[in-house]
Formats: structure tokens, sequence, C-alpha cells
């Protein structure tokens, strides 16, 4: 495994031309492999803003729906038609 800045102190040591084209394949990697960390962290931040956009719409939403599910109170109605007492 290597590192970064192992990469770039290797290439002052090795001066073969293969060393030297392997060495910036690899520096090349390592340039990839933050640019797609960087593009990960805002896509990561993208998706936290829009999780706490939409999760506050859908507390509004699931509260009119807990409304609408709890039954109406119910009237005690008059029985229609002759009572005796």
């Amino acid at each position: 495994a290597f590192t970064e800045q192992g990469v770039a102190m290797l290439s002052s040591v090795l001066n073969s031309k293969r060393a030297v084209l392997v060495n910036i394949q690899i520096m090349r990697a390592f340039v990839n492999l933050r640019r797609v960390a960087l593009t990960y962290v805002g896509l990561k931040r993208k998706i936290e803003a829009m999780e706490k956009k939409y999760d506050a719409q859908f507390k509004i939403v699931f509260e009119a729906i807990k409304k609408l599910l709890i039954p109406p109170p119910t009237e005690k109605k008059r029985r229609i038609g002759f009572h005796p007492e």
C-alpha cells in the first residue's frame, strides 16, 4: 500500500523510465481518489439537506393523516319511534 507522500518520495529515489511512469500513474490514481472523495462529501451534504427539507414537509403530511385517522366523537342519538317509560 502506498501513501501519496510515499509515492512522491519514491520518485526522487527511483530514476528508471518504468518507475517514473508507474509513479505518475499512482499519483493520478491519488488525484482521482481525492476528487471522488470530495464529490462524495458534496453529495452527502446535498442528500442531508434534502432529508431535512423533506422531513419537515412529511411531518406536516403525517400529522394531517393522523388527524384524519382519529374517529370523530360520536354523539348519543335519540332513537326514533315509540319509547315506553
